[in-house]
C-alpha cells in the first residue's frame, strides 16, 4: 500500500455503525434519524486524503479539512459526515442533554440534518474531514428560536442519501434513514 492510500477496515453487520437517537431540545430540532458512528474505518496511510476520496466516491462531497466548532451548531439543509483523520475529540450531539461521543483517528460519523454537534475537548493535532450527502452546500445554524419553523421545513426537504458515506451503495445508511427506527435516546 502506498504511503498516501487509505486502508479501509472491513465492516460487517455485527461491527457496523453504532446508532444514537437524538431527540429535540428547545430550538435545536435534532432528528428522528439515528446518528451513525463507524469505528476504525481508516486504519493507516494518509487518513485525511483517504477520507476525502472515500466520501467523494460515495456521494458525500464538498469536503473540507478543519476541526469541530466549540459551540452547538447544525445544518438544516444537508446531512453531514465527519471523518477523524488525526487526534481525538469528544463531541456533544443534540444539545446540552444529548449524547457525548469520543471519536478517534479512523472513526467516522454521519450526522442527519438538524442534529447539533459541539466539540467538548480535543487532542492537539485534531484533523477532521467533513462532507455533505449529495455534495450539497450546508448552512450553519445555532438553534435560534425564531428560526425553528424555517429549519424544520428545511430538514423535511433534505433527501435521503442514496449511498452510505463509508460503505457506498451497499452500506446500511440509506436503509436506516429511510425507515425511522423506534429507539429511545442513546445507543439504539
Amino acid at each position: 500500500m502506498a504511503e498516501h492510500e487509505l486502508e479501509i477496515a472491513e465492516t460487517t453487520p455485527q461491527s457496523g455503525p453504532e446508532r444514537y437517537a437524538v431527540t429535540p431540545q428547545g430550538a435545536i430540532p435534532n432528528s428522528v434519524l439515528p446518528l451513525l458512528v463507524w469505528r476504525g474505518v481508516a486504519e493507516g496511510g494518509d487518513r485525511a486524503s483517504g477520507f476525502e476520496r472515500l466520501f467523494d466516491e460515495n456521494g458525500w462531497g464538498r469536503t473540507w479539512r478543519n476541526g469541530i466548532y466549540d459551540f452547538h451548531h447544525f445544518h438544516s439543509d444537508a446531512h453531514e459526515v465527519l471523518g477523524i483523520a488525526a487526534g481525538e475529540v469528544t463531541v456533544r450531539f443534540g444539545g446540552d442533554d444529548g449524547p457525548r461521543v469520543t471519536l478517534s483517528a479512523g472513526d467516522a460519523v454521519a450526522i442527519p440534518a438538524g442534529i447539533s454537534h459541539r466539540n467538548e475537548g480535543a487532542s492537539g493535532g485534531l484533523v477532521v474531514i467533513g462532507g455533505y450527502a449529495g455534495s450539497r452546500s450546508a448552512d450553519l445554524r445555532r438553534g435560534i428560536p425564531a428560526e425553528l419553523r424555517e429549519v424544520r421545513a428545511n430538514i423535511a426537504a433534505v433527501p435521503t442519501p442514496g449511498s452510505d458515506p463509508v460503505e457506498g451503495a451497499a452500506g446500511v445508511l440509506p436503509q436506516l434513514w429511510a425507515v425511522v427506527p423506534e429507539a429511545p435516546p442513546g445507543v439504539a
